[in-house]
């Protein structure tokens, strides 16, 4: 082969090389996306800028941890919380896995914190007004049967842990990490992915998000869902470390004679919250995110009026409220990320 010939084959081959790897690097980093229905609700994994077997398998891994959390702690069906909830009705104590014994004292925590609002010991109140139960049927309570559960006042300060072992001075106490797991389960999946090398990432868990990273050179967008129409009530940026969570009386409820019963119950009176149509707080990054913006939305549901003063106890600055007769309050911080509608509702920003 002469050289002139040699010579064009090779630059050819250096055109050819260098032509794929600029449509390589003008190529936009791919997205992965994977669902699931776990905790009773939909949830979301979405991996931004990996390759696909890594995205695969760090997304497999968060589907599996959700699905692990959802049968070991589960309130209803036989799980190790169902076990301990036995053993405390019998007037026992028992013996748990180090998680759930670090999970029940973390809910102490929080529930104290918030007054006992946050309430995961009243499994009983929860169960009785049927919410223990994928599809359950509208009813109403048997009187007699609600008021001497509020009588027996179960609650998180009942318990009593020391290391492994859980019992309660209140044989009335029955723990459901409904308003808990969710949250907890947020934090997992951020240790699991980032062990997996994935460095940005979204997951949602039926409107509690967290972000890991960023989607390119800007930051996850998610949008509010609006608590009365289907579309979201506002957008904002989440960043990275940053969680997100709601409590709202539109995620399950049941309508008798055209009254709304939703499944957030105010442990003072036993009844649903009535209030506020949803809660939202945005945690800024802190060890707990996730498990944080789970719990700290529901004591600023039910407290209604107050519910600013339990963001506070919570150390949360970004927080928006939609009133029963549907206005907005919402913190000076968040309402500054907010990105509202052309139309919206009168809206009060609050320090």
């Amino acid at each position: 082969m002469s050289r002139s010939r040699f010579a064009g084959r090779l630059a050819a081959a250096v055109l050819t090389l260098a032509f794929a790897a600029l449509l390589a690097a003008c190529s936009p980093p791919q997205l992965f996306h994977q669902e699931a229905y776990v905790f009773g609700t939909r949830v979301d994994v979405t991996v931004y800028g990996e390759s696909n077997e890594r995205a695969a398998d760090a997304m497999a891994a968060v589907l599996q941890e959700f699905d692990r959390l959802h049968r070991a702690y589960h309130a209803w069906q036989p799980s190790e919380l169902t076990a301990l909830n036995e053993a405390i009705a019998s007037g026992k104590a028992a013996v748990v896995s180090d998680e759930l014994a670090a999970m029940l004292t973390d809910a102490q925590r929080l529930s104290a914190m918030g007054d006992g609002l946050f309430n995961p010991a009243m499994g009983r109140l929860i169960a009785l007004w049927g919410f223990h139960s994928d599809e359950f049927v509208p009813h109403l309570p048997e009187p007699g049967a609600l008021q001497s559960i509020i009588e027996a006042r179960p609650r998180m300060s009942d318990l009593v842990i020391t290391g492994n072992r859980v019992e309660s001075r209140n044989p009335m106490v029955q723990l459901d990490l409904g308003g808990y797991a969710k949250g907890y389960a947020l934090d997992r999946a951020m240790a699991i992915l980032k062990d997996k090398g994935v460095k940005n990432a979204l997951v949602n868990i039926g409107g509690n998000v967290m972000a890991l990273g960023q989607k390119g050179d800007t930051p996850w967008r998610l949008g509010l869902q609006h608590p009365r129409e289907p579309r979201p009530l506002a957008t904002l940026p989440l960043y990275d470390g940053e969680a997100i969570g709601t409590s709202g009386d539109y995620q399950r409820y049941f309508e008798i004679n055209g009254y709304r019963y939703s499944h957030l119950l105010d442990p003072r009176t036993g009844g649903p919250a009535h209030e506020s149509q949803s809660v939202t707080v945005l945690v800024t990054p802190r060890q707990g995110a996730g498990t944080l913006s789970d719990a700290a939305s529901k004591p600023a549901f039910i407290a209604g009026d107050n519910w600013r003063e339990y963001t506070r106890r919570f150390g949360i600055d970004h927080a928006l409220r939609v009133t029963a007769d549907g206005r907005i309050e919402v913190t000076r911080e968040l309402r500054a990320r907010l990105q509202f509608p052309s139309d919206p509702p009168p809206i009060t920003v609050v320090d």
